[in-house]
């Protein structure tokens, strides 16, 4: 990020001057997301992990406590105790049930902490002081216009969505609201939780019910696996085209192969929890204001420019 490198050039400078650093206050950022149980939040943990790593080198006066939770009985008493314990003068969190966390989020809050929320907006608006996410409703308009590119004629389709929270509803209605009047005709939507074995669950019921379909529409790469095993268990890979998103690297790996069955995605990258931390961790470190929402664009990711968001060395 742009003021991060300037920070640390601004550091390299004052050094070769032969000017004295000021002694600076310990800072303390808790950094609480859920523990990975499919690519995504795989993904979340790798990049919150290595933006802890990258920053504690860089800044002396920044010290993170970095937690995992299962569920939210455990991700709120993690928030208890780096207050309580710990001592953090800041959070970044992507709560796992924003609704079920909400209470939690506020009581650091109220205690007098920096707060940034990540991806899942809370319950009550005007708690965090920071929100950065992707942009939900920019993924699924993104789809749409893929979808009616590809079939201007109208066409069958059908949907498997995430999970029943707010971030869901944006991009389906978003991708709705898109494809008005196109002749694209949705067959059926189910949620598959954002999970490859839900995935293969769901596009198995929908093969039996639907003896036509054009196309496939997951919202998410992990879905997209197990759709794809339902779809050559079945013998039926070549009768239609699926679209996932988020930008798992096998996947982007196939959009760039230029795959007939995977020909686009759409980012939603998990890389997003180190954006957080980082604009956190300058308002610490430069005393800049960075209060506000930060939306990361969804784009279209294609043979053309696949490579751009093939990222190495993640889990996601």
């Amino acid at each position: 990020m742009k003021f991060v490198k300037y920070s640390a050039v601004a550091v390299a400078i004052a050094g070769s001057l032969g000017l004295a650093a000021p002694a600076l206050a310990q800072t303390v950022i808790g950094v609480s997301v859920p523990t990975a149980d499919h690519g995504w939040t795989g993904g979340i943990n790798f990049f919150a992990q290595q933006a802890v790593e990258r920053l504690e080198a860089t800044y002396p006066e920044l010290d993170f406590v970095f937690q995992s939770a299962p569920d939210s009985t455990k991700q709120a008493a993690d928030l208890e105790d780096m207050v309580t314990t710990r001592g953090i003068d800041a959070l970044v969190i992507l709560p796992g049930d924003p609704d079920a966390m909400t209470a939690s989020i506020k009581k650091v809050k109220d205690a007098g902490k920096w707060v940034t929320v990540v991806d899942r907006e809370l319950s009550q608006s005007g708690i965090e002081d920071l929100y950065v996410a992707g942009d939900n409703p920019g993924l699924g308009a993104v789809t749409a216009e893929y979808f009616k590119s590809r079939l201007p004629d109208g066409g069958k389709i059908v949907v498997l969505r995430g999970m029943p929270i707010p971030i869901d509803a944006q991009r389906v209605d978003a991708f709705k609201a898109g494809i008005e009047g196109s002749g694209i005709e949705i067959l059926d939507e189910q949620f598959a939780n954002w999970n490859r074995d839900d995935g293969y669950k769901v596009m198995q019921d929908f093969l039996t019910k639907h003896a036509e379909i054009d196309a496939v529409w997951c919202q998410d790469d992990d879905i997209l696996i197990g759709v794809m095993k339902a779809l050559k268990e079945a013998g039926r890979e070549n009768e239609m085209w699926v679209v996932g998103g988020a930008g798992m690297n096998q996947i982007i790996k196939m959009v760039g192969a230029g795959s007939e069955q995977v020909p686009v995605d759409v980012t939603y990258n998990p890389n997003m929890i180190a954006v957080a931390i980082d604009v956190t961790a300058l308002h610490f470190v430069a005393g800049l204001q960075t209060n506000g929402r930060y939306i990361i664009d969804s784009t279209l990711v294609t043979p053309e420019n696949a490579a751009e968001f093939d990222y190495e060395g993640t889990p996601f």
